[in-house]
């Protein structure tokens, strides 16, 4: 692999203008060589519509980032590894665990690196959390992911679309650190709130528990105005740990942890960078089991419709 990697960004939307796009402009493992989106463009380098019309277009691309909604991701993802390319999935990987399956066999056969990526495990708290909880008997852990819709997901219509996830689109965050610092988990049982007028739930109430008998209680809300919720409390035979503001702040029995800043982002290319060079892939589908277990077992409550 030649160094830079010469890489293509799909899906120019908020979260790639967010992240993505400055992580990629400048850090010196990646050159951003195009760009794909059906509904925004990029100053400075070519633009396509379509990943095929930047395949043909740019015969020197050695990967590509995805960033569109998870219901148009495996077409476009299985056209970059049959091309030879090195795949870089946003969260969630797919919007079915069989797809995503699918890919990582295709990825394996063509010698292609595949990434399946969970921004926040990246968070600065996370390792540290993971460090301090590995050598504890855990009793109980409480999850609340709670955030506006309004002002995260304003007007975009495919999150409550099948395939979309609902609030489990930010709600498999939390899940992505969970089965990062906590043993194997499984879901028990589940509420799902879904609005009359969607496909997918504007709320969750979700009930686990591991091998142990560890009770585990996550609520995901996208209703919450005001300051936003992302906390997770894990309270263990020593004492408790708090992992807020989404793994970015960490306490131990009340006491701030010394943190480095927030780099999920340079933390997910970083990653891509090593996985590209070692010729490895990392598609761990545990957040999206748990999210698609909820689905499967949740029992469905109808809700007042949602509009923006």
């Amino acid at each position: 692999m030649t160094h830079p990697i010469r890489i293509g960004l799909v899906g120019v939307g908020k979260i790639a203008r967010d992240q993505h796009l400055p992580v990629i402009g400048t850090s010196p493992d990646y050159t951003l060589v195009a760009v794909a989106s059906r509904h925004g463009g990029l100053d400075g380098v070519p633009n396509y519509r379509t990943l095929p019309e930047m395949l043909a277009g740019e015969g020197d691309l050695q990967a590509v980032g995805l960033c569109q909604p998870p219901q148009a991701r495996f077409a476009a993802a299985l056209a970059a590894i049959e091309a030879g390319l090195h795949v870089f999935l946003e969260k969630p990987p797919g919007a079915t665990l069989a797809e995503v399956g699918i890919l990582s066999e295709a990825a394996r056969r063509r010698g292609v690196s595949l990434f399946a990526s969970w921004h926040s495990r990246f968070a600065p708290g996370v390792e540290p959390a993971l460090q301090w909880l590995s050598a504890r008997r855990i009793r109980s852990v409480s999850i609340a992911w709670m955030e506006d819709v309004r002002h995260w997901h304003p007007g975009q219509d495919w999150i409550w679309e099948s395939g979309g996830m609902g609030v489990f689109d930010p709600g498999i965050n939390a899940l992505s650190i969970a089965t990062h610092i906590l043993p194997p988990f499984f879901l028990t049982g589940a509420t799902l709130e879904v609005p009359e007028n969607r496909q997918a739930p504007i709320a969750a109430d979700l009930r686990f528990t591991d091998s142990a008998g560890t009770p585990i209680h996550a609520v995901f809300d996208w209703r919450q105005t005001g300051p936003q919720t992302w906390d997770i409390r894990v309270e263990t035979e020593d004492g408790t740990l708090v992992l807020s503001r989404g793994g970015a702040a960490l306490t131990i029995d009340g006491r701030d942890q010394t943190l480095p800043p927030e780099a999920d982002y340079r933390g997910l290319y970083d990653r891509f960078a090593a996985l590209i060079r070692s010729g490895a892939s990392d598609v761990d589908l545990n957040p999206l089991i748990h999210a698609a277990d909820a689905f499967l077992r949740g029992e469905r409550r109808s809700v007042a419709a949602f509009t923006d």
